[in-house]
């Protein structure tokens, strides 16, 4: 695990946790290193080291740490290994082209890691003898999902960012509840309880959004009154524009990360 930050140490916890592999990770500052090994992983600051110990290497470092991770590691111990990037914004094709002799895949969990309901996706080749090990690691965080590379910027806008989205909704909806004399830690409780009823409902019965919604819409209702103010406010149509947005500056990060690392590509 090279670079034990949050991410990296979701990872470390979720392979350790369900005995997978020993781990083997590195890390810039001493805490994190501590922090890798009441993980129960062994740390070191050796990037060379880790990835000549380590079968299966896992790429998450920031992604302008790359260029310096490479020159620290050199060309030669990345043959034959499996590598997974979680860095955002850096292209299969960038690490083909400097993991020369790895076998390489791009995954992109979401901070829901930290409690092992990710949605993860992983981009490379799905047949390969190595994509099997590369699931088992990432389905230890959550669902994995195999998408093509040309969706990861989508995925990030989306699965990536979700969360934080979902929590601007959750607060906006525990500001109303005060608003209407709600304490709260009541109305956190309620609001939380009634997404997960309502994900595994939805995912349960595989029904569409808008048919739970007209199972809950009675005439002159409660609902129809709540309803007709987010379509007033245009609610909707700010979420399409949301995640439109962040997949559109996802795909302008990937483009400077990829020029950044070409630019420092002679080493």
């Amino acid at each position: 695990m090279l670079g034990a930050g949050k991410i990296g140490s979701a990872i470390i916890k979720a392979i350790i946790e369900s005995g997978l592999a020993e781990v083997m990770a590195t890390g810039r500052r001493e805490v994190t290193l501590e922090n890798a090994r009441k993980l129960g992983a062994v740390a070191t600051r050796d990037n060379r080291a880790a990835v000549e110990w380590g079968e299966v290497i896992v790429l998450s470092v920031k992604p302008h740490h790359f260029p310096k991770v490479l020159s620290e590691v050199g060309p030669g111990p990345w043959a034959g290994k499996v590598v997974v990037s979680v860095m955002a914004g850096v292209s299969l094709r960038t690490l083909r082209h400097y993991l020369r002799g790895a076998e390489v895949f791009r995954a992109m969990p979401n901070i829901n890691a930290l409690v092992k309901k990710s949605s993860t996706a992983v981009a490379g080749d799905k047949e390969s003898s190595a994509a099997a090990t590369v699931e088992k690691i990432f389905s230890a965080l959550g669902r994995v999902y195999w998408v093509p590379e040309d969706l990861i910027d989508a995925w990030t806008g989306l699965a990536g960012s979700g969360p934080a989205y979902i929590a601007e909704i959750v607060d906006g909806l525990i500001l109303g509840a005060l608003a209407v004399g709600m304490p709260r830690d009541l109305a956190l409780e309620t609001i939380l309880d009634v997404l997960e009823g309502t994900a595994e409902l939805l995912r349960r019965y595989r029904m569409h959004p808008a048919q739970m919604r007209d199972e809950v819409t009675t005439p002159a209702g409660t609902t129809i009154a709540g309803l007709s103010i987010l379509e007033a406010e245009g609610v909707k149509a700010a979420l399409i524009k949301t995640v439109k947005a962040a997949t559109e500056r996802a795909a302008e990060i990937n483009a400077l990360i990829d020029k950044k690392i070409a630019l420092h590509g002679k080493m």
